[in-house]
């Protein structure tokens, strides 16, 4: 271990937290580690790894203790009986779940005297440990600072703010985005595969063209906050006819048509509602209104 590097404890060893254990070996941190099967530890044994006995002695022996687990409630059955621990300690909660679920783990770790981090992982295992990839974390900015050399020997740490939910808003507002932008491409590959067009032939132009697509998000963005949409580029109007083409194209090729009929249809709705003449970022004032309804 490299002198100085600081002490860390990693609780569930998936796939997930083995490579979050796995990466701080790695870079030199002296590293415990703790799983209900004991034997899932021994790869990391291996590595340097320290195996704790119990939860307990798995917490006590580091300032920083980092889990990974199946889903919220595993993380309370496990820690409920050895909270008292925590107490004085950092807890960087790295299980998947809502905002909600954050929130209560964050009231949770500070009823038993723990700072508590959320975090939600913007990557598959064989990501981590890459300054190219991206953790998000919202909570505790005292965990975050104290602690950020460690974390970025992750992934790149970036801090979203201390209400302990904003990291788990973002992994469901970023995870739509990979679906909705994976399916799209599919969708694509489906259409130009009808012309016996390899997808590895279709892909580099897909990529080239999600480069304008950025651009397009950075226009609509500050429009998006103002609540005003210039249909100075390409009017919801143009984008409806232009989209009717691509539905035809599906049809008269057999390719299912589901994902553009949504769109579609949302389109139209932003129609409807007086937004035909802006831009297509107006759209959002369909996708929201349930939102203001509430």
């Amino acid at each position: 271990m490299k002198a100085g590097r600081q002490a860390v404890t990693v609780v569930g060893l998936g796939s997930m937290g083995s490579a979050l254990a796995a990466a701080l070996l790695e870079r030199g941190h002296p590293t415990t580690v703790w799983n209900r099967s004991a034997h899932k530890a021994q790869p990391l044994v291996d590595k340097g790894a320290r195996l704790a006995g119990t939860l307990r002695e798995a917490i006590e022996a580091s300032p920083l203790t980092v889990v990974c687990l199946l889903d919220h409630e595993a993380v309370r059955t496990a820690f409920d009986p050895v909270a008292d621990a925590l107490a004085g300690r950092s807890l960087v909660n790295f299980t998947s779940g809502t905002p909600d679920h954050a929130d209560q783990a964050a009231e949770w770790a500070r009823s038993h005297g723990a700072d508590y981090l959320d975090g939600a992982i913007m990557t598959t295992p064989p990501g981590i440990g890459s300054p190219d990839m991206m953790i998000l974390y919202s909570g505790s900015h005292t965990v975050f600072e104290g602690h950020r050399d460690t974390l970025a020997a992750l992934a790149d740490p970036l801090h979203l703010g201390t209400e302990p939910g904003t990291a788990s808003l973002y992994d469901a507002a970023l995870l739509g985005l990979m679906w909705a932008t994976m399916t799209g491409w599919l969708h694509g590959t489906a259409l130009v595969g009808t012309d016996k067009t390899p997808a590895t032939d279709f892909t580099p132009v897909a990529l080239r063209w999600l480069a304008a697509v950025q651009g397009f998000l950075t226009t609509y963005a500050p429009q998006v906050d103002a609540g005003h949409y210039p249909g100075d580029d390409a009017t919801v109007d143009v984008q409806i006819a232009a989209i009717d083409h691509l539905i035809h194209a599906g049809a008269s090729r057999g390719v299912d048509n589901a994902l553009p009929e949504l769109l579609k249809a949302a389109m139209v709705k932003a129609k409807a509602a007086g937004h035909g003449q802006d831009s297509f970022a107006s759209v959002i004032e369909v996708l929201k209104s349930r939102a203001g309804d509430k």
